[in-house]
């Protein structure tokens, strides 16, 4: 009896401390884990402050380029269609990519295609040039946003999804912010002889081509973190994933086609398309604000100010309304998120009429410019946080999340990039606005008026038609996302 006592306190000695191994392999295991996805969300909100600093970069130096080529407002507008339109075009591509390779990898392209080409704009000597890098810089993009939007959508659930994508905007909007002050401040210099806004082009194309080398080194995708198993510590995503890296170009495109299929049937996602095509031309149109300000008189630094104010309550807004949109969806499930999104684009209506027609277009009135523009931000910035990116998660698979920002962003980018040239077109064609008539220095009041106008007709309108075209999900929307909840639970049995 003593024998098997001693027996029995030494097996109970050995099966505590082999518990206590476990435990503090599961913790280091833990800790590893949690590191590792904070590093990854860290470089994932540097990756996004590069792309928005990057896509201000241009609009922020109009005035400048268009002197520098002998460009009018409606030439100005063809670059950004151009880019605008490469990447509405090459969005799919980014959902077939991360069918066959990891999402870090897939940013990582897309940041060195755009820095690439952001450089080059820097370094063009003809106006052909410039809008052949654009197309590239569209292309790049067009990797990008899918890519980093489903990201934010598998790091974040359901209840919180949306001061996610608040969070991912804030950040995003800093890093516009950062980018349009250094090029519009840097636009006014030169630097060893070289025009300041060539410098800042080159500048920003260096920091992002080092931000795309750190994501592909340090980001983990948030698949390789899901399913991990206590007892086997095996990754079933991870050994997905290395499948589909060995699978023949058939297969991946015929899974491609099985999504694409997938998401164009969902209602939601047709309904939020359809209010993004008009929804994105205000957005689109907004490229020029830089150039009507400079027209009014005001010099570079007040313009940077005045973006700035925006561009703060743009940020803001984003955050505020995603919380307030998750917060809201706790008491009313079905109808909160909608209901958030068509208050802000509502609002895009009476703050457009407000700064283009009531306030005097004059520098004295730069405190009720720098006043409006930020409540204007503050409020109308809330759809896409509060609405779009968390809806479009819960209405498909996981699987499915990139291809659906994908075609979100094919459908809206494509057909939003006839806004900036529109709007140049309307200024000179309809306005009056006559670009050989413009002072350098100070301005020009006359053209200055001929521009609001024109984007005036291109922002009150489809503010109103995008507010109206959310109505319908009221009806959809929690059918979809029941729809695919039920998807993923019978997938999750099969597996």
């Amino acid at each position: 009896m003593g024998f098997h006592h001693i027996n029995s306190k030494v097996g109970a000695g050995s099966a505590r401390r082999s518990n206590s191994r476990l435990r503090r392999h599961l913790q280091a295991m833990k800790s590893r884990k949690i590191f590792g996805i904070s590093l990854s969300i860290l470089l994932i909100n540097l990756a996004a402050i590069m792309e928005r600093a990057d896509e201000n970069l241009l609009p922020s130096v109009y005035k400048e380029v268009s002197e520098a080529f002998s460009a009018g407002p409606s030439d100005l507008g063809y670059l950004t269609f151009i880019r605008n339109f490469v990447q509405g075009l090459s969005s799919p591509l980014a959902g077939v990519l991360v069918i066959k390779h990891d999402r870090p990898t897939v940013l990582a392209i897309g940041t060195l295609c755009w820095a690439l080409s952001t450089a080059a704009v820097g370094a063009s000597q003809h106006f052909l040039q410039v809008a052949l890098w654009r197309a590239v810089n569209g292309f790049g993009l067009a990797i990008v946003i899918p890519a980093l939007q489903s990201f934010i959508a598998d790091s974040y659930t359901d209840g919180v999804r949306g001061a996610g994508f608040g969070f991912l905007s804030l950040v995003g909007s800093l890093g516009g912010i950062g980018g349009g002050v250094l090029a519009t401040i840097m636009a006014g210099h030169q630097f060893g002889g070289t025009p300041g806004w060539r410098c800042a082009f080159i500048l920003m194309a260096a920091v992002s081509a080092l931000i795309g080398f750190l994501v592909f080194l340090f980001v983990i995708d948030p698949r390789k973190t899901v399913g991990m198993s206590h007892e086997s510590g095996k990754n079933f995503d991870r050994d997905e994933l290395i499948e589909k890296g060995n699978a023949s170009a058939s297969s991946v495109w015929l899974e491609s086609w099985a999504a694409t299929k997938a998401v164009i049937k969902v209602p939601t996602f047709q309904i939020i398309v359809l209010q993004g095509l008009v929804g994105s031309l205000p957005w689109t149109a907004m490229v020029f604000f830089t150039m009507w300000f400079e027209l009014i008189g005001f010099d570079h630094k007040s313009t940077a100010a005045l973006l700035s104010f925006f561009a703060i309550g743009c940020a803001m807004g984003s955050f505020v309304g995603g919380l307030i949109a998750d917060r809201l969806t706790q008491i009313y499930p079905h109808s909160a998120r909608i209901m958030c999104a068509q208050f802000s684009a509502f609002m895009g209506i009476p703050f457009s009429w407000f700064l283009l027609k009531v306030i005097p277009q004059s520098v004295s009135s730069y405190s009720t410019f720098a006043v409006t523009l930020f409540l204007m931000g503050l409020t109308i910035s809330w759809n896409g946080t509060a609405a779009n990116g968390p809806m479009f998660a819960e209405v498909v698979p996981a699987k499915h999340r990139t291809m659906i920002y994908a075609f979100d962003r094919a459908f809206e980018g494509s057909f939003s990039s006839v806004a900036a040239p529109l709007v140049g077109i309307l200024s000179e064609r309809m306005f009056g606005y006559d670009s050989t008539s413009i002072d350098p220095n100070k301005g020009s009041p006359r053209e200055a008026l001929a521009l609001s106008r024109g984007l005036l007709s291109m922002m009150a309108v489809p503010f109103g038609l995008c507010c109206l075209f959310y109505t319908p999900l009221y009806k959809f929307f929690w059918r979809d996302r029941e729809n695919a909840r039920m998807m993923s639970s019978k997938e999750e049995e099969m597996i």
